[in-house]
């Protein structure tokens, strides 16, 4: 073997070895000591934490100045388009570009997968998800596809205007996910985000009810790329850091995808959407004039057939007197997973020259410590 592939394989080694030390020692808040709610989480934490639903994300990272990527949520194994999931969405501040609004919101179903990325390149992955669903066995008469694509902009470390998000990318998101952990920071659409004046991404959290409130599981993906004033387990963060700046950093977005296997209907659903709201509010965000934040929620629990015999849907749902602990539960993992985004995120340079750094992560769990949230 020449001794130039030799030293090749052996840098390669260790590049491997670095990456995964690094990613051993990565701790989400929970490691520290830091607890959100009552409730209790999933096993993984994480959106994957419902049954069936997966995660795929495409990272791209290249030169000086392209930072952004491609998060794909998938609701189930099957069809999506001819084994629609009920959803709705709900509109916390609508200055954002949100995809296929109007028909969730008219007809209360999700058809296709859930794909997450940058501002400017919401039509290549609307595009990318009609080129899925007409290629799917199935869907050979398929005429009408409605693409559900949610966004934020990247724009300060990405060279957004580029739109270097191509369609193969977006189709590469849908292939490559799956069930398990979920990766979070500076990853698939949370590549170069900023959140808090700090680096955000992507982050997840989960919540499952006790077998006497139902046993259902609550998943929340978060893309966070908004301002406000940071709280953390109800500790002013921001102002301890004095962090915060009603002029440069309170614009940007959220994007949050909330998914459960409580059998509920659009018109709950819309009612759970409206709590993870909350659960943004929790962490100081204000959800400011130049903020796009939304909320899509889906649940699992049962398919609706893009075309049928029957002239009824028997449907068995869970009442309304039933949902307070799924909205608690929302609430909680939104939260978290908004935080979580925070912990996982690090320092980034991009385009112009223009860093963000990482949430100071020490300094934050001291202060929670000393507020008595932290161990």
């Amino acid at each position: 073997m020449p001794v130039i592939y030799r030293l090749l394989l052996v840098i390669s080694a260790l590049f491997i070895n670095v990456h995964t030390t690094m990613a051993q020692t990565s701790k989400r808040p929970r490691e520290y000591g830091i607890r959100f709610g009552v409730l209790p989480t999933g096993p993984l934490n994480a959106i994957t934490d419902v049954p069936g639903v997966r995660v795929g994300q495409v990272t791209i990272n290249e030169g000086k100045s392209i930072r952004t990527g491609v998060t794909a949520i998938i609701a189930h194994d099957g069809n999506q388009f001819q084994q629609k999931s009920p959803a709705a969405i709900y509109i916390g501040n609508g200055f954002g570009k949100l995809m296929g609004y109007s028909q969730v919101e008219e007809l209360g179903t999700l058809e296709t997968p859930i794909i997450l990325t940058n501002t400017l390149s919401v039509p290549t992955a609307a595009d990318a998800l009609i080129d899925y669903t007409l290629a799917q066995k199935g869907n050979e008469q398929v005429r009408s596809v409605n693409s559900i694509v949610g966004e934020t902009n990247d724009g300060f470390l990405n060279d957004i205007r580029g739109r270097h998000v191509t369609k193969q990318h977006v189709l590469d998101a849908i292939r490559q996910a799956k069930t398990g952990a979920v990766e979070e920071g500076n990853v698939g659409a949370g590549t170069g985000t900023v959140c808090f004046g700090f680096k955000g991404g992507i982050g997840s959290s989960s919540r499952k009810l006790p077998a006497s409130l139902g046993g259902y599981t609550v998943g929340v993906l978060v893309q966070t790329n908004f301002g406000g004033v940071l709280q953390i387990a109800g500790v002013p963060i921001g102002v301890e850091l004095g962090r915060y700046d009603f002029k440069k950093n309170l614009d940007g977005s959220c994007m949050m995808v909330v998914l459960t296997d409580a059998p509920l209907d659009a018109r709950n659903l819309k009612r759970l959407a409206k709590r993870a709201f909350m659960g943004l509010a929790q962490t100081g965000g204000i959800a400011s004039n130049g903020s796009g934040d939304y909320v899509i929620a889906v649940s699992t629990a049962y398919h609706i057939p893009h075309e049928t015999t029957s002239s009824f849907d028997e449907l068995k749902l869970v009442r309304n007197d039933n949902v307070s602990p799924l909205f608690l539960a929302a609430i909680e993992a939104t939260e978290e997973a908004i935080i979580n985004s925070l912990f996982a995120a690090q320092t980034l340079s991009g385009d112009q020259g223009h860093q963000i750094d990482k949430l100071p992560i020490e300094k934050v769990v001291e202060l929670l410590k000393k507020a008595g949230q932290a161990r």
